[in-house]
Order: structure tokens, then sequence, then C-alpha cells
């Protein structure tokens, strides 16, 4: 991203605070994160069994702990969270949850949000101490295709909601926005619906994809905005082969989180498309 296409900073005593603040709390992040994963895991795998019981209570306080981390950058005066009704994404239940992914703390946001949440993390960040952490709570990505869609299904029937952004990656500032099919397939054979969920408020410059790390939104602090849409249920697409049905389920989810009516994308307006 071009710096110069931003508006100037208009405080720059205020624009330093803020980058300062955000640099201290990924750092009180990552420390809270070690000494989770070197005091807190290791008593609860001694005191809570079975591992579903084990895993059910780990992703509360894994949600708990976002939460909390939520609230420190709230009162930095670096993050706003305004998501709405809050008990209604508590109150989700065997449901996927399909999101834009404009920022890198997307996932920390719906996972203070959903208590019950489940995600597929990379097996990649289990070379660090949150990976660790996150592997003993979450779906692993390292499973071949049918042993995550069995584990998908299993976490969905326990009456987990499985996040998912169907981007794979976070969403670009600029250009053609492609999405992925795991989200309507997992639907399709899950027969569970999808929520899909909108992150929009103020730019994210600073967390967005390839921003540099020592950069802040130029005006404002991070406003998170989350809209829950109405849910896409299945069964709609259950006339159509199953090819077919994975495209038309994927081009609405398209179609809620990422045209110009999705209203803003977290990035000071919708993301540009290519014709």
């Amino acid at each position: 991203m071009n710096e110069a296409c931003l508006p100037p900073v208009s405080n720059r005593v205020l624009y330093g605070y803020r980058i300062f603040c955000k640099w201290l709390s990924f750092f009180i992040f990552g420390f809270s994160s070690l000494l989770m994963g070197a005091l807190v895991i290791p008593f609860m795998l001694m005191f809570i069994h079975p591992r579903d019981k084990f895993s059910r209570t780990g992703r509360r306080f894994i949600s708990l702990y976002m939460r909390f981390f939520v609230f420190i950058m709230y009162v930095m005066g670096i993050v706003v969270l305004d998501a709405g009704d809050k008990e209604a994404y508590k109150n989700l239940s065997s449901k996927i949850v399909v999101s834009n992914h404009p920022s890198l703390l997307d996932i920390v946001m719906l996972l203070s949000l959903i208590p019950n949440a489940d995600c597929i993390v990379n097996s990649s960040l289990n070379r660090n101490i949150v990976g660790l952490v996150s592997s003993r709570f979450y779906i692993r990505n390292s499973l071949n295709y049918e042993e995550l869609l069995d584990s998908c299904i299993k976490s969905l029937n326990a009456g987990n909601c499985i996040i998912i952004f169907p981007e794979g990656t976070r969403t670009p500032r600029n250009g053609e926005i492609k999405i992925k099919k795991g989200a309507a397939r997992l639907s399709l054979v899950s027969q569970c619906g999808i929520v899909p969920v909108h992150f929009g408020g103020t730019d994210k410059y600073g967390l967005g994809k390839k921003d540099p790390w020592a950069a802040f939104n130029h005006r404002d602090k991070y406003i998170y905005k989350i809209t829950m849409k109405k849910e896409i249920s299945p069964l709609a697409y259950s006339s159509l082969p199953a090819p077919a049905a994975a495209r038309a389920l994927t081009a609405k989810i398209k179609e809620i989180l990422f045209t110009r009516e999705a209203s803003d994308s977290g990035f000071g307006g919708a993301p540009k498309e290519t014709p």
C-alpha cells in the first residue's frame, strides 16, 4: 500500500502514541500467551478431562482472554469494538461464521464475541507459543481434506461454531476479491447454516496485508464495526448438483460480504473489484 494514497497524519504526537500502544499491545499478547502455554494450559491438562471437555473449556477461556486483550487496547485508546447485539454472537450454535478479513485483529474480535468458536489454525504456527496454545483447542490445517472435513463436522455437531475467512488471507485493499469454496462445501455436507459477519469501521492501515508495522490509521483509532448478516441456509441449494451448489453458495457469500452494498470495508471504503 502506497502511504501517499492516504490522508495526511492529523496529529503526529497522537499518531506516534498509537503506534507505540499497538506495539505494546502485541508484546502483552505474546507475553501473556507465553505464560498461558507455560502455566495455565499444563494446569488445565492435569485437571480437566476428557479431551472434549478440555477443548470446550479451553475455547471459552481463550474467548475471555481475547475479550481482555480487546479491553486492554480499548483502555489504551487505540481500538473500539462496536458489535451491536453481542448476545446474538454468544447464542450462536452449530453455525459456520464467514467474514471478510481486513486486519490482523479480526480473529481476535470474533473469538472474543463467540465463546464456543472453533477455527482452523495454520500448522506452521506451531513453531511459536501462540500456535502451540491454539493447536490445543482448534483444528489444525495439517490434516488431509477428509480428516479436516470430519473434524469440522464433529465440532459443529458438538454445538461449536466454525470461523472461516473465505479468502484464506487478509482482504486486499485494492484489486480482485477471490474467495474459496471451503465454507460452502462444509455447509452443504454438514447442513449447518452460514452466518456472514462483516467488518467495517475506520481504515485498518497498519494491520492490513503488507502494511508496515510502524504504521497506524492516520486520522483515527481502529474502530471495528461488526455487523451480523442474515443466515444463509444450505437447504436453498439442495436441489443443485454438489459442484453447482458450492459455486452458487460461494457466490452468495461474496455478494453479501464483498459488494459495495456490503457497506464500509474497514479500509475507509468498499474494496475495488476488477472486472
